[in-house]
């Protein structure tokens, strides 16, 4: 059975019932048909945070391009930790419709580990993506206007920084021209569309605490800047309010459920490159008022995705993790000693599917230095080593040596896709050892540092640089924005997934290499300056054969060919 017939097969609870698992009350709840509502925001203000709850987030090697198995985990191990005797909750991020049409496929999980029904989770669920971009093209719109019409706020049309997006892949727009055909249509300037998800108003959304919070920070948003080198703000474009007044529904987070009836919250989609990666701050808030555990996930690796979930989101909101689950693959290890190439929508090689404990060895100081990236900031890592049918029992064992003898609370096999949360449960043991450990969490760099030294301490701290070089545009930039105030905001680095440093062909654990900053730019609304190493693919293009040709409808309207 594919993953779209293990969801079809089973029977999905009354959502009522999932909810009151979380205390929650009918009027906690606005329903969106029968498998998910969204979760009103009053409970943040009746129920105080839960002492005994314990924060737990999810992270991963550098992936493969097929990706490790960390959505099925964080899926995964909430249903192990319920079947062990613990309340716990899922949060997850929505996932972006680009991807889905594109060669990855749906993001709910996947095997026995899915959040249900996976159509409506990946198919508009309740219509946030569209209004993230609702909401940031009427920005762009009201700058476009207010350009043509006198420009009051002295814009300078070459400096007009915001784009408008789509969430479909669409190389196309990448790169465009607007205001052609005549003075009416506007002042003529290049600029272009990237994906929902790179939205600047996607990541504040995640970080957004309240209503009042959200206003405040779409208010703050750049979009560009004045012949004399001032920022011009979403206020002073006078769209803030209406932004905000778009995204009120989309500041709720939505239940929906895992194919064992675990609540599970699914709340926004920010990139894990020039954003933080992260499901929202108010969906881990109310799981926290709720549960006895919330299992969070942060996108890409624990280089990229846990860095900025410790060192911005979790500073954004307070809260501080009790214990990381690191996902980690014999085949990630294997790929990581440079010798086997994968390629999305291609054949694994052979080579790789055999039992190769060199191979294992050879690639594993990855997983050493993503452990030392969690305990780097005083947080205990049970490793999930996600079993595949190719492993051998050497090459897992092998693993788990590896990752207990660098520093690993502890290193357990999952087969959490095969069995459900059966196949958890000894991770699951782990897990709640390790948040009985006492916390000892730290930022990796204080907020008053200035720009180069954040960038810098991540650089040679978590990627394992020797040293930073920047171009003369990023030392400019870097400058003005010190110059401007933003020199407190915490750095979101801009990389590849693929690799600790910014070149995805440096597999393994690098060290030493140069570090290059291309770029700087700042997204003020959500609080964080992104120093771009690298090109960053903002706007995906689709293949010669995208999953969207394989998608359609049968003559009863349900989708087939989706998974």
């Amino acid at each position: 059975m594919n993953d779209l017939d293990i969801s079809r097969a089973a029977t999905l609870r009354p959502l009522t019932e999932v909810s009151r698992r979380l205390g929650l009350r009918d009027d906690d709840l606005e329903p969106y048909g029968r498998t998910m509502a969204k979760v009103r925001l009053d409970i943040l203000k009746r129920e105080p945070l839960r002492d005994s709850a314990r924060y737990v987030v999810v992270t991963a090697v550098n992936p493969t391009p097929l990706g490790e198995g960390k959505t099925v985990h964080t899926v995964g191990i909430s249903m192990a930790l319920n079947r062990i005797g613990r309340r716990a909750v899922c949060v997850i991020r929505q996932p972006s419709m680009g991807p889905v049409f594109g060669i990855k496929g749906g993001a709910a999980g996947g095997g026995h580990s899915q959040v249900v029904p996976p159509e409506d989770f990946n198919l508009h669920l309740t219509g946030d993506f569209h209004a993230v971009a609702a909401a940031n093209n009427l920005l762009a719109a009201m700058v476009d206007t207010s350009l043509l019409l006198d420009n009051p706020l002295d814009l300078d049309p070459a400096n007009v920084t915001w784009r408008r997006v789509v969430d479909v892949n669409d190389r196309a727009l990448r790169e465009i021209e607007v205001g052609l055909g005549g003075d009416k249509n506007g002042v003529p300037r290049r600029t272009g569309f990237d994906i929902t998800a790179a939205s600047e108003v996607m990541a504040v959304l995640g970080l957004a605490r309240s209503p009042a919070d959200l206003r405040e920070r779409l208010g703050r948003i750049v979009v560009g800047f004045t012949h004399g080198g001032r920022p011009v703000t979403a206020e002073q474009v006078k769209a803030a309010g209406s932004m905000a007044a778009i995204l009120r529904k989309a500041l709720m987070p939505t239940l929906m459920q895992t194919l064992e009836g675990t609540p599970a919250l699914v709340h926004t989609g920010p990139f894990a490159n020039i954003a933080h990666g992260n499901s929202s701050i108010v969906a881990d808030e109310i799981g926290l008022r709720c549960a006895d555990f919330v299992v969070t996930e942060a996108g890409f690796g624990a280089d990229m995705g846990a860095e900025k979930f410790f060192n911005i989101k979790c500073r954004v909101s307070g809260l501080r993790p009790h214990a990381a689950l690191l996902v980690c693959t014999v085949r990630a290890l294997k790929v990581h000693s440079g010798r086997f190439e994968v390629v999305a929508g291609k054949k694994l090689p052979d080579g790789l599917l055999r039992e190769d404990l060199d191979a294992i060895r050879a690639g594993s100081g990855n997983l050493v230095k993503q452990i030392e990236n969690v305990r780097l900031h005083g947080v205990p890592v049970v490793v999930a080593v996600n079993r595949f049918p190719s492993d051998t029992d050497a090459e897992i064992a092998l693993v788990q040596r590896i990752a207990r003898e660098s520093g690993a609370f502890d290193a357990a096999v999952s087969t959490l896709y095969t069995d459900g949360g059966k196949g958890g449960e000894e991770l699951a043991h782990a897990l709640v050892r390790a948040t009985d450990e006492p916390s000892t969490f730290r930022f990796l760099y204080p907020e008053h540092a200035c720009l180069k030294e954040k960038i810098e301490t991540i650089a040679q701290r978590v990627y394992g640089a020797g040293r930073v070089e920047y171009s003369a545009v990023a030392e400019q930039k870097l400058a003005h924005f010190e110059s401007l105030g933003w020199g407190r905001f915490p750095i979101c680095m801009a990389k590849s997934q693929y690799s600790l440093s910014h070149d995805a062909k440096l597999r393994g654990r690098p060290e030493g290499f140069t570090f290059p900053i291309i770029d700087v730019r700042a997204a003020v609304g959500a609080g964080f300056v992104y120093p771009i190493a690298g090109e960053i693919m903002t706007m995906p293009g689709l293949g010669r054969t995208p999953n969207a040709v394989h998608i359609d409808v049968d003559e009863n309207g349900d989708i087939r060919g989706f998974m």
